[in-house]
C-alpha cells in the first residue's frame, strides 16, 4: 500500500510522528510511506529513513491559500496514493488529500471536516501520550519500545563545530532554552546562565541553540558570562545543523520542546525540564532521558503563561539540581 502521512506543524509532534512511520513499515514492508509537512518541520523528514519521499507544504501556518493547496494536490494525484493519514486535526490539513483524490483518508474527528476525511478515529484522549495517539492510525494501542522515534543524524553541523573550534576530546553540553508553546514551559534564562557558568568553571563547553525567536534568550544567558566556553548559536543555524549539534552533545539540557524530542530521538543523554506541561503526556522517548520538575501543587496546568504570574514550577527548579544531573552524566 502507498501511504501519505500529513505531518504536524510542531517539531516535537513531528518527531513523534516517526513512530507511526516505523509502525507502518513493520506492518507493510513492501509498501511505501511519503510524508507532507510545512516548512517548520519539513527538514526532519530527511532524518527519518522510513520515509520514501517528503512533500513540502509551502504555506504559512494558519493560512488557507486554497490555490496553492490545489496545485500541490495536482502533483500528488499522479502518485496514486491508496491512503492518507492526517495527523493534525484542522480543517485545512485535510484539504490536500481530499483534493488529490486519495481514496482512503484517515483522521481524528476535528474542525468540521466530515467528507474531507472518510475514516474517522475518535478524538485524542487527554489522558494518553501523544505518540500513542499517533500509532493508533496503524492499529496499535500503544507504542512498542522498538518503534520509538530514532532520527538519523547527518553531517550538517560540521561547519558550525569547526567555526567554534570545538575539540573532539572536550565535553560538550547543548542548552535548549526555548519552548515555542510559551513562557510557562521555559526554565528561566538566568538559571541557564548559572548552569553555563558552572560548567565553564569546570572547563566544559556549552552551546546555546534555538531559532530566531530564541535570540533574546541566548543573549540574556551569555550577557554576564566570560566568552570562550559558552557559545550562543541561537538564530544562526538551520534545523538540520541543530540536529547535528545535538548528535554531537555529551549531554543536552532542554525544556519540554521540539529540541527535547529531537535529542531523545538521537539517543543523547538528556536532562528534560518540565514546568507547566507533563511527562505523562509528552515524555522524551528515550532510556537516556532524565526528567526534572518541581512538585508544587499547581503543576501541571498546561498553560502557555503562568496563570498565577510566578512560574514557580520552573523558578524553583534550582541550578544546583540541574547541574548535579548534568555532571553525573558527564562523569
Amino acid at each position: 500500500m502507498k501511504r501519505l502521512i500529513i505531518g504536524p506543524a510542531w517539531v516535537g509532534d513531528m518527531v513523534m510522528a516517526q513512530a507511526l512511520a516505523r509502525r507502518l513499515r513493520r506492518l507493510d514492508r513492501a509498501g511505501s510511506v511519503h510524508m507532507m509537512a510545512p516548512a517548520a518541520t519539513f527538514p526532519l523528514i530527511a532524518h527519518m529513513p522510513e520515509i520514501d519521499r517528503g512533500w513540502l507544504l509551502d504555506i504559512a501556518h494558519g493560512r488557507l491559500h486554497l490555490h496553492k493547496r490545489w496545485q500541490l494536490a495536482g502533483s500528488l494525484r499522479s502518485e496514486r496514493f491508496d491512503e492518507a493519514i492526517i495527523l493534525p486535526r484542522s480543517f485545512k490539513s485535510a484539504l490536500v488529500p481530499f483534493l488529490a483524490g486519495i481514496p482512503r483518508r484517515v483522521g481524528m474527528i476535528g474542525e468540521m471536516r466530515y467528507g474531507l476525511i472518510n475514516v474517522a478515529l475518535p478524538a485524542a484522549s487527554a489522558n494518553r501520550r501523544t505518540v500513542d495517539e499517533f500509532v493508533r492510525f496503524a492499529g496499535a494501542s500503544d507504542l512498542a519500545e522498538d518503534e520509538r522515534p530514532r532520527l538519523r543524524a547527518g553531517h550538517e553541523a560540521t561547519a558550525s563545530i569547526a567555526r567554534l573550534d570545538l575539540h573532539n576530546d572536550r565535553k560538550l553540553v547543548v542548552l535548549c532554552p526555548g519552548a515555542e508553546y510559551g513562557p510557562a514551559k521555559r526554565w528561566p534564562a538566568y538559571h541557564f546562565a548559572g548552569l553555563a557558568g558552572l560548567l565553564a568553571q569546570r572547563g566544559i563547553a556549552s552551546i546555546i541553540v534555538g531559532g530566531a525567536k530564541e535570540r533574546a534568550l541566548g543573549q540574556e544567558i551569555t550577557a554576564g558570562l566570560e566568552p570562550g566556553l559558552v557559545h550562543d548559536l541561537t538564530g544562526q543555524t538551520t534545523l538540520a545543523e541543530v540536529i547535528g549539534l545535538l548528535a554531537r552533545a555529551d549531554v543536552v539540557v532542554s525544556n519540554d520542546s521540539g529540541l527535547m524530542h529531537i535529542a531523545a530521538a538521537l539517543d543523547r543523554p538528556l536532562i528534560a525540564l518540565f514546568g507547566s506541561s507533563s511527562p505523562e503526556r509528552t515524555p522524551p522517548l528515550s532510556p537516556h532521558a532524565h526528567i526534572l520538575s518541581t512538585d508544587i501543587s499547581c503543576r501541571p496546568c498546561f498553560k502557555r503563561d503562568c496563570p498565577l504570574g510566578h512560574t514557580d514550577c520552573l523558578v524553583k527548579l534550582d541550578v544546583a539540581r540541574v547541574a548535579a544531573a548534568v555532571l553525573d552524566r558527564l562523569a
